[in-house]
């Protein structure tokens, strides 16, 4: 009796993940609510078996070892093969249902420190299970190792610029950033802006020949994608790499065809990268569109000078290459380009506190 009474309180818990190439199990037995055994255990496949079939053999092998006795085994899912005076239970609510969850953290946990020992040894793993990750969470055909990112900027429907950033095996490849101002476009249309950037940049690739990306990416929802997919059309692009969107607000995640958003994993490595990628195509694009900006409002100046108009301004800019050159000419050296009368109005403008 007393025997009996000992098996009624004590149950094993397994839990199994499935890793490709390798499983983990989590075994733990549990007396009167309290863990008083645990260990996991890693199996790596010999002949690609199921899940369930290895999950039989880690609750064999871990159940011989620890002498456990219990009748009622909890686990994620059903082992392939019954063994005689055991009942397999997979628990949906309770107290059974919470352990079992007790049991996936720490496997979870475990797995975690050993990819990351791993990772420490040789840095190509975790790249390799980055990019297995995002090829399944973008629904991909092939894993992303080179991904292009856009973006547009204006301010105040002036001075529209693009920018692209670039990223390698899911680092940064700033050398290979690229801005773009925009000339084909009138005013603040980002639509139309996008649709120009796009063409340019892949009608520029199909030419020399340097290589599609895996995975584009536009900055924004439906608009902006469809957009992109125009110039991608028109370039016969379009089943050669995959295209998405993502939305600011929401991290939504658009794709061709599809009226319905993908959102990721919040914590998820996938949307971690993406928008990696749009924070430095942010940040390129504004840094450009800044010196831009600041350039015009430069060379303007020119332009507030009683008596000189822009055909002068630009002739100017055109043999001194800068305000600030103009600034540190001559008189006579300013007269030479403009003639005598109106170099000494640009030249009295600099100087007046000389």
């Amino acid at each position: 009796n007393l025997r009996r009474q000992r098996q009624m309180c004590i149950r094993d818990r397994f839990n199994i993940i499935d890793r490709g190439k390798i499983a983990f199990v989590n075994f733990m037995k549990v007396m009167n609510g309290a863990i008083i055994q645990s260990h996991t255990l890693e199996l790596k496949k010999k002949l690609d078996e199921s899940p369930s079939e290895l999950l039989s053999l880690a609750i064999t092998e871990l159940r011989g070892r620890y002498n456990s006795e219990s009748t009622e085994v909890l686990v994620n899912l059903k082992p392939d093969t019954e063994i005689p005076s055991i009942q397999f239970v997979i628990p949906k609510i309770g107290d059974k249902k919470h352990l079992l969850k007790l049991s996936e953290r720490n496997l979870m946990h475990y797995i975690r420190d050993q990819e990351l020992k791993a990772e420490k040894l040789d840095p190509s793993i975790r790249t390799n299970r980055l990019m297995e990750q995002m090829k399944a969470d973008l629904r991909m055909k092939e894993e992303p190792r080179h991904i292009e990112c856009f973006d547009n900027s204006n301010m105040h429907g002036s001075d529209s610029v693009a920018a692209m950033s670039v990223f390698r095996d899911g680092r940064p490849s700033r050398k290979e950033y690229r801005h773009y101002n925009i000339r084909t476009v009138e005013g603040p249309d980002d639509y139309a802006s996008m649709e120009e950037v796009i063409y340019r940049r892949y009608k520029r690739v199909l030419e020399e020949k340097s290589g599609l990306p895996q995975l584009i990416i536009v900055d924004g929802g439906k608009g902006q994608l469809n957009a992109a997919l125009k110039s991608l059309e028109k370039l016969d692009v379009i089943g050669k790499v995959t295209v998405i969107g993502i939305a600011k607000r929401l991290e939504e995640i658009y794709f061709p065809s599809d009226p319905v958003p993908l959102y990721l994993d919040k914590k998820g490595e996938t949307l971690r990268v993406l928008q990696h990628l749009r924070d430095e195509v942010h940040r390129f694009g504004i840094t450009h569109h800044r010196k831009k900006r600041g350039k015009a409002m430069s060379d303007s100046e020119l332009t507030t000078i009683k008596g000189i108009g822009e055909n002068t301004a630009t002739k100017l800019l055109n043999h001194f290459k800068s305000v600030k050159k103009v600034k540190e000419a001559s008189v006579d050296e300013i007269g030479a380009v403009i003639g005598s009368s109106k170099a000494a109005l640009v030249f009295s403008h600099f100087h007046q506190g000389d």
